[in-house]
Parts: C-alpha cells; sequence; structure tokens
C-alpha cells in the first residue's frame, strides 16, 4: 500500500468520524454536549493554523541552516560550470 493510499484510508476515516460527532451521531464520552458544541466547529480551523505554523517554522530551519553544507554549495558551482563549458562547446551563450 502507498503512502496516498495509507493517507487518504486515514483521512477518510478521521473525517467520517468528526463529521458523525459533530452531527451528534456519535456521542463523546465524559464531555458535556454543551462544551463538544462550542469545541468541535474549531477543530478543522485550530488544525489548518497548527499546519501553517508547522510549515513556517519549517521553511524558517531550512532557511537557517542552509549554509551548512559548504560541500554541496561547491559540488553544484562545479556542475554550474560543466555544464556552462558544454553548453559553451556547443555554440550557445551563456551569461
Amino acid at each position: 500500500m502507498t503512502r496516498l493510499h495509507r493517507v487518504s484510508i486515514y483521512s477518510s476515516v478521521l473525517i467520517s468520524i468528526y463529521l458523525l460527532v459533530l452531527f451528534e451521531v456519535l456521542p463523546i464520552p465524559l464531555i458535556d454536549a454543551s462544551v463538544a458544541q462550542e469545541i468541535l466547529p474549531v477543530i478543522p480551523w485550530w488544525l489548518l493554523v497548527s499546519l501553517g505554523s508547522y510549515s513556517l517554522w519549517s521553511l524558517g530551519w531550512g532557511m537557517f541552516t542552509f549554509r551548512d553544507c559548504p560541500d554541496a554549495y561547491h559540488q553544484l558551482l562545479q556542475e554550474i560550470n560543466e555544464a556552462k563549458n558544454d553548453l559553451r562547446s556547443r555554440a550557445v551563450t551563456v551569461d
């Protein structure tokens, strides 16, 4: 089973359980119904904000640690120069 299938199955099960609880088909034990009606509609927004926060943190961390790979930087510059030289040998103007 691929990761896409696994994620789609888990998400569809979780969404269906959420909708059943939201429309009060399934009761939530140990939680008052009025409290559940106040909390349940906010859960998708909370998940969206959490995903956005994680994404921003992940991008920020990636930018912060970007310069920690000088070997890859020099290798990439060397490959770029090889590609430019190859194109110049084929009479293509680069620069």
